[in-house]
């Protein structure tokens, strides 16, 4: 406690402080008058019931005391939340996007990552936005989690305030996959985060690699697995090329995955569902990947074959 890793360590965790210190007080006072009423009332000392009349001191005691106790906790929780709520104007803005079960983070100068990366000191803001179900974007060394509603407009902030490299997860059940909802926090120097911020993503990396972040930035990953496992999705391994069993509109047919199959999966996944996966699982992303991402989406999941097959 206290690591003082953002601005909200020291509000979150003080108000936990008060809330256990509360708590342990009160176990260890009804403990006492427990163990004293057994003993002061026992029936070898009053072997006969007698009637215990109302005593207007104890009822005020146990009424005022509790009221106060309970509004010493709201009181160090209230003053702990208000600034989340209250964003710096010059924060950076960063749209995060959930989905199953993968995030994304959008910078303003559109670049994309798989991995939330910020500088030390800045204030960050969090644009939420859910592209299926609901999500919670959850950072537990920064003491801040809030929920990732579809259609809404929740957002969150921090001042990331030691450099280090931080678990981000999804604290709300989102299906299948949802406890393999995890990515990282970055944090580092300003300078460091200029050059990464205006370094061309493919610059520093072979066009496989690429295509990889490409896939994973837009959730493939977190269905679709690389090496020839089962998930939720079909493996990606050998995928281009072979010829799978589809059900359409109930009716199973033998096709052969292509570039124009595997782009009709993204945009309508549901149409053609392979044999044995569920209907439904994949949304469907159209006018939420762009042309050239489903390209090297493609040509990642091509990389993957040993055959590669024709376009």
């Amino acid at each position: 406690m206290y690591s003082g890793a953002s601005n909200f360590v020291e509000g979150v965790d003080t108000a936990f402080m008060v809330i256990i210190g509360i708590s342990v007080l009160l176990l260890i006072a009804v403990t006492i008058v427990m163990i004293y009423f057994i003993i002061r009332y026992n029936k070898k000392r009053h072997p006969k019931a007698v009637d215990i009349h109302g005593n207007n001191w104890l009822e005020l005691i146990w009424t005022v005391i509790p009221t106060i106790l309970v509004l010493l906790m709201f009181w160090y929780g209230y003053i702990g939340y208000v600034p989340m709520k209250q964003v710096p104007e010059d924060a950076i803005e960063i749209t995060v996007t959930g989905r199953m079960w993968s995030w994304t983070f959008e910078y303003d100068n559109g670049r994309k990552s798989d991995k939330l990366i910020v500088p030390h000191n800045k204030p960050i803001k969090l644009d939420l936005v859910s592209q299926d179900v609901l999500h919670n974007l959850y950072i537990p060394a920064f003491r801040i989690k809030e929920d990732v509603v579809p259609g809404g407009d929740n957002f969150m902030w921090f001042v990331a305030q030691k450099k280090g490299s931080y678990d981000i997860l999804c604290a709300e059940y989102c299906g299948l996959r949802h406890s393999y909802m995890i990515t990282k926090l970055e944090v580092v120097s300003p300078e460091e985060y200029e050059e990464w911020y205006v370094l061309p993503p493919d610059s520093m990396m072979n066009q496989v690699d690429m295509w990889y972040d490409i896939t994973r930035a837009n959730g493939c990953i977190g269905c679709h697995s690389t090496d020839g496992s089962k998930l939720v999705g079909s493996t990606f391994k050998n995928l281009y090329g072979s010829e799978q069993v589809v059900v359409v509109d109930g009716e199973e047919k033998t096709i052969t995955v292509d570039k124009p199959y595997l782009r009709r999966a993204i945009y309508d996944p549901n149409a053609e569902v392979v044999k044995g996966y569920m209907v439904g699982i994949m949304p469907n992303y159209t006018n939420q990947i762009s042309e050239e991402d489903v390209e090297k989406i493609i040509l990642y999941i091509k990389s993957l074959s040993d055959a590669g097959g024709e376009e």
